[in-house]
C-alpha cells in the first residue's frame, strides 16, 4: 500500500522540507528584525506541527521504500545531519547567547540543510560512504 502511494508521499515529504527551512528562516529575521512578530502563538506551534509531518512522510517512505538508518548509509548520515540541523537551528532561535553565536548557528543549519538535501537527492553520503 506504501509502496503505492510513494510519488504522494514523496512530494509531501519535499513540501514539509520547503516549509520547514522557511518557516525557521522566517522566524529567525523575525527574530532579528521585528521583535514583536517573532513571539506569535502561531510561529511557536506551526513549525512543529510541520516538522512532525515531515517525520511522519519520512517515516514512511522509509517504510515503502524499505531502506532504513543504519543499515542505509546515505540515510544514517541524513538523520544524524537531521540531529545537528535541530540542534544548531536551537542555537539560532534560543539558546544563542549573542547575536553572532544566533548568526553563525544560522548560516550553519542552512547549509546543514543543504547537506540534507544533497543527500535526499544522490543517496550518496558524504561521511559514511
Amino acid at each position: 500500500m506504501l509502496a503505492e502511494n510513494y510519488m504522494m508521499l514523496k512530494h509531501l515529504h519535499m513540501t514539509f522540507a520547503v516549509l520547514s527551512i522557511f518557516l525557521f528562516v522566517f522566524r529567525f529575521f523575525l527574530q532579528q528584525f521585528a521583535v514583536g512578530m517573532a513571539s506569535a502563538k502561531w510561529l511557536k506551534i506551526l513549525p512543529h506541527v510541520n516538522d512532525t509531518c515531515l517525520l511522519l512522510t519520512a517515516a514512511l517512505l522509509a517504510i515503502a521504500l524499505q531502506q532504513y538508518p543504519l543499515s542505509d548509509a546515505w540515510l544514517t548520515e541524513k538523520v544524524l545531519l537531521l540531529v545537528v540541523y535541530i540542534v544548531l537551528g536551537l542555537f539560532a532561535l534560543k539558546l544563542g547567547k549573542t547575536a553572532t553565536i544566533k548568526r553563525i548557528s544560522f548560516v550553519l543549519a542552512v547549509a546543514t540543510f543543504g547537506f540534507i538535501l544533497y543527500l535526499a537527492r544522490s543517496k550518496a553520503p558524504m561521511l559514511l560512504g
